[in-house]
């Protein structure tokens, strides 16, 4: 998280960054997940320009260890705690402006099944999707941070999201990932099968 109300705040956040840099660069991992902040106030733009200038200044920092940093839209109802960034077209749009190889976007099914210009975004992201996460958006939700389902047990098509998140040219790990109480109670074997089956059944 990049968003603070002050810059003292602005730069222990992004020196909380820079030590999840080196955490993921001594795990080996080639990408981190930004979840990039949400308001320190009620000035929407003003937040969405310090995710801009604090990933920019983070960059340098996270080349210099071999770590690509991945942008992750996260849906509205997250806008105030989380991330201002709740569109892919947002997060392909800071991945232009900071026009460099080792910035790009995550598409979580979960935060932008919603969006209308959805798969255009997709097709824009070709070449800089860094991570692809499904889950699946239950009606009703009972509650947005740890309310989502297993895969076909909501409303997404998470069969066309992976099939444009493919078009667009991505081959890299498939995460499956459910924050769900009740799932992370069954037993571990009975998960992993329930979600092979539900994966494969998508279409």
């Amino acid at each position: 998280m990049f968003v603070a109300a002050d810059a003292p705040g602005r730069q222990a956040a992004l020196d909380d960054n820079r030590r999840a840099v080196d955490e993921a660069a001594e795990l080996g991992t080639k990408v981190l997940v930004l979840v990039c902040g949400g308001l320190a106030d009620r000035d929407l733009d003003e937040a969405r320009a310090q995710v801009e200038e604090g990933i920019a200044r983070l960059l340098p920092y996270a080349q210099d260890r071999g770590v690509k940093l991945g942008i992750e839209p996260l849906h509205p109802a997250f806008a105030a705690d989380r991330s201002v960034i709740v569109t892919l077209g947002q997060a392909n749009d800071l991945v232009t402006r900071l026009a460099s190889p080792w910035v790009g976007v995550v598409i979580d099914v979960y935060h932008v099944w919603w969006d209308p210009e959805l798969y255009r975004q997709i097709e824009r992201a070709g070449g800089h999707i860094l991570g692809f996460h499904v889950n699946d958006w239950l009606n009703p939700n009972p509650e947005p941070l740890m309310g989502r389902g297993m895969i076909g047990d909501g409303v997404v098509d998470v069969g066309r999201i992976r099939r444009a998140v493919d078009a667009a040219g991505y081959d890299g790990p498939i995460e499956v990932e459910i924050f769900n109480q009740a799932i992370w109670e069954m037993p571990g074997p009975d998960v992993l099968h329930q979600m092979r089956e539900c994966y494969l059944n998508i279409g």
